[in-house]
This record gives structure tokens, C-alpha cells and sequence, in this order.
């Protein structure tokens, strides 16, 4: 699919590194950013200094900051902004879009304030009837800004739409698969961040290897619960959204929520964690609204409860772990 469209919206690391493999597949990309500032200096430096420092921005690629131009500039629009930010944006962007379109997000994160998935949100204020395809995966936006190989699912209820976006993303070292379990898709993507600062926490008490790998397994284990609560397949959640880029958020550095996990850790406050790392941490807003779903769901989530516990309730991370281990025996699965 070669020569498309593609509005991307969202100047930061993933939002730019998407638009520039989408660049470098041949595709028209405008990508739009609320900070002037940041656009121009995209402009004028051709590449995104503050975020993805070192690569050239393709010459396909150009950094927008009129929203009404660059909505009315292509067919396929990709929203790669935080979750808290989510809606309010769509409510900014449905006046704005032409009359025929199709919506993809790389955003991973739930609904602070309603406990939604992110295609609830879409439906609520672009209407039920909107083309829409998410995309996840476990990747890291340098990575895939250096052509690195990655592998990424792309999932949508309509067969034909999940197939079109999965070309218009195939190709260089990106290898897409399709999925028709959207719910799936967004929870592997959005409670991995929880569990990535557990994994954090973990790390930066030095708890060591074990405790690690314990928290991935049983981490896996509670996002599956909650997945089959709310009607998601288990092989979603044993793949690419799911176990993959579970893996990878809880064990590279790469990663925002597991860097502010060892942050916490180490004893830092979370405020001054999240100054250090500069950028937003998803699992911390996601904690909030796993706990929504979960108590609406009537499933336990022992891990991500102690992750909620210790950033909103002022538990210890010393005082976490042996929380865990003292919990009753009970059968693996």
C-alpha cells in the first residue's frame, strides 16, 4: 500500500518514530504537534531533537502544526497521544476530519476517569458507526526510528480494515499481524505498564532475577484473568499485545514505567521520578483505572493493587513485597 496519506498526531518519541517508518515506506505522513515551537524546530533541524535525538526526519515526512490542515490532509489518521489526553483530543479532532476516514491509535492506556478501553472512548465521540483499528505491540520507539526488527498486531472488528492498515504499516524490518480481539489488544498493552513499574520496584530493591521473573509470570496471570472477565481471548494476551510487550517493558530500560518503577525503589519520590524521566508514564494513570475495572470485573489483581497502593496510598515498596508473599496459598491456576 504505497503512496498513502497518514496524519499522525503526537510529536513525541512514538508518534515520530511511527511517522518516520511510515515516511520511509514511501507514504505521505504529516505529523502534527500542539507546541509550535517543536514543529518548527522539526522543521528547520529535520528531526525530533527532544525526543528521538540523532535521526533524520525522511523528506516524506512533514511536521504540522494546523490541525485543521493536517486533518484534511489524508485518509488514515493515527492518534498516538496519552490516554489521559485522549478523549479530549477526539473531541477536538471530530470537527476537523473529512467526511470519509479511517482511525488507527498506538496510544496504550485506559480511561483515567470512566475506567473505559480506548475504542469505548472512540465510539462515545466519533459514533459507534467509525472505521477504527488500533496497533500495539512490544516496541520501543528507537528501535523502531532505527529500522531495528520489530513485530507489531494490528487489530480491528472489520476484517478488511485490520488487513489495509496492516499493509500500510508492513514493511522495512516492521512485520505486522492481524487480530480481530481489539479488547484484547488494549488491555495486554495498557495493564503491561503496571506491572512494568512492579518490575521496577522489584529491580530497584534489588529483590534480584527471581522475583522478576515471579512478577512477569504472575503479572501475565492477572491481566489474563481480567482479559477472560471481559470477554478478551487468552491467545491475544499470549502474544504480541500480551505476553511480548509484557516482557519487554518489565526487563529494558527503555521503558518509561519500569525506569519510574526503579526509581520508586531506590527510594525516590514519585513526583521527582517523573521529572526525572521527563516524559509521561502510563502505568501510573493506568493503576487508577485498573482498579476500576477490576472491582467491576470481581477479579483479584494482587499485583497491580500493590502498584495502585503504593502510588496513591502511600504503602512502602518495602512494606509491598512481603504483602505478596503472605498472601493465603492457593492453586497457580
Amino acid at each position: 500500500m504505497i503512496g498513502q496519506s497518514v496524519s499522525v498526531y503526537g510529536g513525541g518519541s512514538w508518534g515520530t518514530a511511527l511517522a518516520i517508518h511510515l515516511a520511509r515506506i514511501g507514504h505521505e505522513v504529516h505529523l502534527w504537534d500542539r507546541d509550535p515551537e517543536h514543529v518548527a524546530a522539526m522543521r528547520r533541524q529535520r528531526e525530533n531533537r527532544h525526543y528521538l535525538p540523532g535521526i533524520e526526519l525522511p523528506e516524506k515526512l512533514i511536521p504540522e502544526d494546523d490541525l485543521a490542515a493536517t486533518a484534511q490532509a489524508s485518509y488514515y489518521h493515527l492518534v498516538v497521544i496519552p490516554s489521559e489526553f485522549f478523549r479530549g483530543f477526539l473531541s477536538r479532532l471530530q470537527g476537523e476530519l473529512p467526511e470519509v476516514y479511517r482511525l488507527i491509535w498506538a496510544t496504550k492506556g485506559i480511561e483515567q476517569q470512566s475506567g473505559q478501553l480506548l475504542h469505548e472512548v472512540v465510539e462515545e465521540e466519533l459514533g459507534e458507526d467509525t472505521a477504527y483499528a488500533i496497533v500495539s505491540g512490544p516496541t520501543f520507539a528507537t528501535e523502531v526510528a532505527r529500522e531495528m526488527p520489530t513485530a507489531m498486531a494490528v487489530a480491528a472488528h472489520d476484517a478488511s480494515l485490520r488487513q489495509d492498515v496492516a499493509a500500510l504499516f508492513h514493511g522495512l524490518n516492521l512485520r505486522m499481524y492481524t487480530s480481530d480481539d481489539v479488547t484484547g489488544v488494549e488491555l495486554g498493552g495498557a495493564v503491561k505498564n503496571v506491572l512494568a513499574i512492579a518490575a521496577g520496584i522489584s529491580d530497584g530493591l534489588r529483590f534480584g532475577a527471581n522475583a522478576r521473573a515471579a512478577l512477569i509470570t504472575r503479572g501475565l496471570a492477572e491481566i489474563i484473568r481480567l482479559g477472560a472477565a471481559m470477554g478478551a481471548s487468552q491467545a491475544t494476551l499470549m502474544g504480541l499485545a500480551g505476553l511480548g510487550d509484557l516482557v519487554l517493558t518489565c526487563t529494558d530500560d527503555q521503558s518509561r514505567n519500569r525506569r519510574f518503577g526503579l526509581a520508586l525503589g531506590q527510594g525516590k519520590a514519585a513526583e521527582r521520578a517523573m521529572q526525572e524521566i521527563g516524559q509521561v508514564v502510563e502505568g501510573a494513570v493506568t493503576a487508577k483505572s485498573v482498579m476500576k475495572l477490576m472491582a467491576t470485573a470481581e477479579v483479584e489483581m494482587p499485583i497491580c493493587t500493590l502498584v495502585y497502593k503504593i502510588l496513591y496510598e502511600d504503602l512502602s515498596p518495602e512494606a509491598a513485597v512481603p504483602a505478596l508473599l503472605n498472601r493465603s496459598l492457593k492453586a497457580e491456576y
